[in-house]
């Protein structure tokens, strides 16, 4: 048995989960959360034991990596580091360079870094957490495991946007999508439900939660997706507001008196759900408002509406549909939301069993047992899939 490491960095947090292989058995995880802000908190979760917390200020990326280690060794969760064989990152823009997931090399780590214009955000931190762990466990094979890496391949009548073709080939102006490894995750297990190989199948996964994403899948083969050059396309979002006319961010620009950057900051961060209702970016709080505020009912009625478009769109794409597969936060919970979107979609044979439904994120099947399409929820796993990435490419002769 060994141990490998499932590292999520994002800007103000450090998510993890240590795995025991080729078991898949997950040992501990946690999160360090407010990274480098004062009340920074640090948090264990294992299997049989009380959840761990400490609250230090301003726990740098370095100190968080290191406060990780070292409780894994201090607690006894591992009795040496050198157990840990292996770490796998997410890392959210691999861009055309990466059409799979990738052991770090000297090389590799400097496309991570040069790829940082396309996710300005996520890569420079994800590149210096690589770099952290190369010092603090420089014996574990590390493996970047790209958001964007699944879609490298798509035809490339979705991928390519209608402006002028030198784009693409200048600046690599094209749809790159996002939520990779959660659909792939997603759909390789709902074969496994469904009891029939991927590539017989054609389905619709619908990553559903703060940020959210549709992927259609025909025959074990990415087609389209929803989010394009950045993750702000595609479907409504938390405080995304998806899919709008480019020349309305001229307009709004000009109207409010401020730059482009500042309008797309507008349009990721004080839009979607959270500012057509001027209350909440989270379903769960419209869901309880909706009867008495219209702007709440709006907000959710818009949602549903833009995920059903894309569906739609998608079935037509695909010349049918095995089935609708529901993910992530809202996808996983919402049995309102699964509800609201599904019952608009009847005219392409998908049909849910409403006492099936009231599930709260649990993998089963929604749909009526004689439904053309399957309705499934399927809990996410991207820890899961990292891990298993990083045994199919540093161990020999890995299952996977």
């Amino acid at each position: 048995m060994t141990k490998t490491l499932a590292i999520n960095a994002g800007s103000s947090t450090l998510k993890w989960k240590l795995f025991s292989m080729p078991d898949e058995t997950v040992i501990a995880s946690g999160l360090v959360d407010r990274l480098n802000l004062p009340g920074s908190i640090f948090t264990v979760k294992r299997p049989g034991a009380e959840k761990y917390k400490k609250v230090e200020d301003n726990i740098t990326y370095r100190l968080a990596a290191a406060m990780v280690l070292s409780h894994l060794k201090d607690s006894g969760i591992v009795k040496h580091l050198h157990e840990i064989t292996g770490i796998g990152h997410r890392v959210v823009a691999g861009g055309e360079i990466f059409s799979d997931s990738a052991v770090i090399t000297d090389e590799s780590l400097q496309q991570i870094k040069d790829l940082s214009e396309y996710a300005p955000l996520h890569n420079p931190i994800q590149a210096q957490y690589i770099e952290i762990f190369q010092t603090l466990l420089p014996d574990a094979h590390q493996v970047a495991v790209f958001d964007t890496s699944l879609y490298t391949d798509m035809p490339k009548v979705n991928y390519m946007y209608p402006i002028p073709y030198q784009y693409y080939k200048d600046f690599g102006a094209r749809k790159y999508g996002a939520h990779g490894t959660s659909h792939r995750y997603v759909a390789e297990r709902t074969a496994e439900i469904l009891g029939k190989p991927l590539a017989d199948l054609k389905l619709i996964t619908l990553h559903l939660g703060s940020g959210s994403s549709v992927t259609a899948f025909d025959h074990g083969k990415v087609i389209d997706t929803s989010m394009g050059f950045t993750p702000l396309a595609g479907v409504m979002m938390g405080t995304r507001s998806g899919d709008i006319d480019a020349s309305l961010v001229t307009f709004l620009t000009e109207k409010l008196g401020i730059s482009i950057g500042d309008m797309t900051d507008i349009l990721n961060k004080k839009s979607g759900l959270l500012d057509v209702s001027e209350l909440s970016p989270d379903q769960r709080d419209l869901e309880d408002a909706e009867d008495k505020n219209p702007k709440a009912k709006l907000a959710l009625d818009m949602f549903a509406n833009r995920v059903i478009r894309y569906v739609g769109s998608y079935v037509a794409e695909l010349n049918g549909l095995d089935a609708l597969v529901f993910t992530a936060g809202s996808g996983e919970n919402g049995i309102g939301m699964r509800e609201r979107i599904a019952d608009q979609l009847g005219v392409f044979g998908v049909n849910i069993d409403h006492e099936k439904n009231q599930v709260r994120g649990r993998e089963t099947i929604i749909s009526p047992d004689d439904a053309k399409v399957k309705v499934l929820v399927v809990p996410t796993n991207e820890e899961l899939e990292i891990v298993r990435d990083v045994a199919r490419l540093t161990t020999p002769h890995s299952k996977y």
